[in-house]
């Protein structure tokens, strides 16, 4: 589809779950949380069919962001195993399998026509994949989400967990949104985290979780894991704001960094607990320049990493 660099409409934050509200808390006592719910106010929506709340990406000018450092893709293929040849080392998550979802796909943009196709997510059908949004200096989301993915599969592996992600740019667009659900449930995936970043309107800034809504409709039942994703999205909205100094969103979520949606395929599919992490707001210039960071980034993957152990450790 052709690049729209306006701001989304906005939407209403739907209420917060039981899990949403003791988050809360946890997000309080990091000195970033409370404060009165907001009534949504600019939250950024999803363009019709899109699996996460961004905008299309421009092309790519001006200001790169700096080097991704220890970044760099080894995965073989869509669902591959962790990256490494070598024996994961021995940790507390040893046993224990997490897929990560790297939001979009750079080449997307080459392949409009195919990402438009519909597919089916239970409840109705929505667009195969999208673009995904960018900084004004062109950085894409795209490209950010595959380097907070290396960098949290490191870590993770580092703990002894085995990682697969859903794709590593390694093919010419896509996955679809429900081919990225069906990865996690095939690998029996104790977690999944689905890495993004929005791309909302300037002075919407903050990180928000979001969580799967109870949705039961055709192939699509999430009723197993609404509980387990609510307190998989809780801890690493805890252990994001502590790591990052980045305050939960002022847009979305009522200062709690937790959203709860029933429009998402690659929640709505999902048989495991599953969470989408909107890092920051690439629109804004003040968390664009956080996102474009490569140190910036490496605590997002930390932030990550902490909040996915917490929640595996029990």
């Amino acid at each position: 589809m052709p690049y729209d660099d306006s701001p989304p409409p906005t939407r209403r934050a739907r209420p917060l779950s039981v899990a949403a509200a003791l988050a809360a808390v946890c997000l309080t006592a990091a000195g970033c949380g409370g404060g009165p719910e907001a009534d949504g106010a600019g939250a950024a929506s999803p363009r019709p069919g899109a699996d996460a709340a961004s905008s299309t990406a421009p092309t790519p000018t001006g200001k790169q962001p700096e080097p991704s450092g220890t970044a760099s893709p080894s995965d073989s293929g869509s669902g591959s195993d962790s990256g490494s040849a070598k024996p994961l080392p021995k940790g507390p998550l040893t046993g224990r399998t997490v897929v990560i979802d790297p939001g979009h796909n750079p080449r997307n943009r080459d392949h409009t026509r195919e990402i438009n196709e519909k597919v089916d997510i239970g409840t109705g059908r929505k667009e195969c994949d999208t673009t995904g949004t960018s900084t004004d200096d062109g950085y894409a989301e795209a490209r950010f989400t595959l380097d907070v993915s290396h960098r949290l599969r490191t870590l993770l592996e580092a703990e002894g967990a085995r990682v697969r992600l859903t794709h590593d740019a390694d093919r010419p667009f896509g996955p679809c949104i429900d081919e990225r659900a069906r990865i996690g449930n095939e690998a029996k995936a104790d977690a999944v985290v689905s890495v993004h970043a929005d791309g909302s309107a300037v002075g919407n800034r903050g990180f928000h979780v979001i969580l799967p809504a109870g949705v039961k409709g055709g192939g699509a039942d999430t009723s197993k894991i609404v509980k387990s994703s609510a307190d998989l999205g809780a801890r690493i909205a805890g252990h994001f704001v502590r790591t990052t100094g980045s305050a939960p969103s002022n847009y979305v979520g009522g200062n709690t960094g937790l959203d709860t949606r029933n429009d998402l395929g690659g929640l709505n599919l999902s048989t495991v607990p599953k969470v989408f992490v909107e890092c920051g707001n690439m629109r804004d210039p003040k968390d664009a320049a956080l996102l474009t960071s490569a140190s910036w980034r490496q605590k997002a993957a930390q932030g990550l990493a902490d909040g996915i152990t917490s929640y595996l450790k029990g």
